[in-house]
């Protein structure tokens, strides 16, 4: 008995490790510019193909914070890469740098698609994702990023943006969505003007675009980010209930892509 006990005991263990989350960095290009993303998969979930979920990063470049995300995304059973739209070793050493770097590419569409949908295919190539299947969020800078995908006419099911620019610089472009759209705003956001939330509104309804968007009370920009602090009156804020809201609302909009 004791030794039948032991093997169950070491089948458990067994089953709890091979469960266990595994990551691995990957190097890709664009031309000259090696760009570095980070990928984040169960072994235990991928024996079949799995949805496969993109992640743009917010102005800082990617950091530890989306290479979370894309953990806790491999939890709930998808593969998850998280892109580099700056390239490698290239990140802003603070908030003025970020400032210049990610206006590069919000004043540089062509450039900032190209990149996202680098990222993409980077999604597509890895083990255990079913191509069929395919979804990215974005934070901030990020939340427009997964916009500025779906509107370059990428064949993906959906997109989640957390607290992103809702401006509308080019409206022709929302016949270009194939993607349902999901918006997370922090209803006290003072960096999205109203006027661009009515843009991005009036091109998604021409468009006849599937989207939804939910506001978050008492929330600013950076809600879903622990790193902003917890003073509203800079305008961005960590908000720990509208954090905990929207990633439950992504979870069914996820179902229901997938499901």
């Amino acid at each position: 008995m004791r030794i039948v006990f032991a093997l169950l005991i070491a089948g458990i263990c067994f089953s709890q490790v091979q469960a266990e989350v595994q990551t691995k960095q990957v190097t890709y290009q664009d031309g000259d510019v090696t760009l570095e993303g980070f990928v984040a998969w169960d072994p235990a979930a991928i024996s079949d193909p799995v949805p496969g979920i993109l992640v743009v990063h917010q102005w800082m470049g990617q950091t530890e914070y989306e290479r979370g995300r894309c953990k806790q995304l491999a939890e709930l059973g998808y593969v998850a890469f998280a892109l580099d739209i700056y390239g490698k070793g290239n990140r802003p050493a603070n908030p003025q740098e970020a400032a210049k770097l990610s206006g590069t590419f919000k004043n540089n569409s062509a450039l900032y698609r190209k990149r996202l949908n680098l990222g993409l295919q980077q999604l597509l190539s890895q083990k255990g994702v079913d191509a069929k299947r395919i979804a990215a969020i974005g934070y901030c800078f990020g939340g427009k990023g997964v916009l500025e995908l779906a509107r370059s006419g990428a064949d993906v099911d959906g997109v989640v943006s957390f607290h992103g620019a809702l401006d509308s610089p080019s409206p022709e472009d929302g016949e270009n969505i194939k993607a349902k759209v999901l918006i997370c705003h922090g209803a006290d956001d003072p960096f999205v003007p109203a006027a661009d939330i009515d843009a991005m509104k009036k091109e998604f309804n021409d468009a006849k675009v599937d989207w939804q968007m939910i506001y978050y009370s008492g929330a600013v920009h950076s809600f879903t980010q622990p790193m902003a602090g917890n003073d509203n009156s800079r305008g961005a804020a960590y908000n720990a209930k509208a954090d905990h809201r929207s990633w439950v609302a992504m979870k069914a909009f996820f179902a229901e892509l997938f499901e």
